[in-house]
């Protein structure tokens, strides 16, 4: 593992970080902010999932997070959304396939399929990492993320409700298989068999008897994707048919940007740092 860069923030570090991923087969970035708790002992870890075009910088910039999660104890982590290099195939015209669109899932297509293995990277290389050379309390995790990423953050949920204690997120794609956004992504990435995607449709898990324990999203009305690409009351309305409880909060004029992220940012940070004991 290599340091990027490290600066002290809110009495707690600010660290980016690279290292050659076996999964992704490329050199993988991620960011971590590690709380002053941490001198002490270790520290919950809550893991933020960026959304399209994103990388780990964006949050890092922009998330507005650092104050509280320095406050509350929480160790954050921002991995990137895609796999990058010369080496890795892209859609250069194509914002919703390729670098900076990996979906957090394990393609099965060539080309893809050499590099773009996200869901293994997030779920399995990154949290071993993580556990290595970080303070962190590896029994207290919880995830969040934003559009692509609160979709992932959804799905690996659902998939592993064990593992985390809390997720949320912030106006997630919650039914891919039929949005505008995610369809081609995942019918290059997966195959034309749409059996497959189920796995990593947080709708359809739900539909196919996945639960988790609760959920918290706020979704901005104004917000330029929401009829085609997020559609929160969709996931809404599977949660309500399998009792799994779900706190959506429509909240009145905002937008898909960062301003709506880092507005609610400090909600989801309490939110998940009473879940996980911090």
């Amino acid at each position: 593992m290599k340091t990027v860069s490290e600066s002290k923030a809110f009495e707690g570090t600010q660290g980016v970080y690279s290292h050659p991923a076996a999964t992704t087969d490329c050199e993988m970035t991620f960011a971590v902010f590690v709380p002053p708790q941490a001198a002490q002992a270790p520290c919950p870890v809550l893991w933020y999932l960026s959304g399209l075009t994103c990388t780990h910088q964006n949050v890092m910039d922009k998330g507005e997070y650092r104050r509280v999660a320095a406050e509350l104890g929480l160790v954050i982590v921002c991995p990137d959304t895609s796999p990058r290099g010369d080496h890795v195939h892209d859609e250069k015209d194509n914002w919703q396939i390729g670098t900076g669109a990996g979906f957090y899932v394990d393609a099965t297509q060539e080309p893809w399929s050499r590099n773009y293995r996200m869901y293994s990277y997030v779920t399995g290389e990154l949290p071993e990492l993580i556990a290595e050379r970080f303070p962190v309390d590896m029994s207290r995790q919880a995830i969040f993320g934003h559009s692509m990423g609160g979709h992932g953050a959804l799905t690996i949920a659902l998939n592993d409700p064990e593992r985390f204690r809390s997720c949320s997120a912030f106006a997630p794609i919650v039914n891919p298989s039929t949005a505008d956004w995610a369809r081609n992504a995942f019918a290059t990435y997966l195959g034309d068999d749409e059996s497959r995607w189920r796995a990593h449709d947080a709708c359809l898990l739900v539909e196919d008897g996945k639960r988790f324990h609760e959920f918290l999203i706020d979704q901005g009305d104004a917000d330029q994707f929401l009829d085609d690409g997020l559609r929160p009351w969709l996931f809404e309305e599977a949660c309500r048919k399998s009792g799994i409880p779900l706190t959506l909060r429509m909240q009145p004029g905002y937008d898909h940007s960062y301003n709506f992220i880092s507005t609610f940012m400090e909600d989801h940070l309490r939110w998940h740092a009473a879940r996980l004991g911090a």
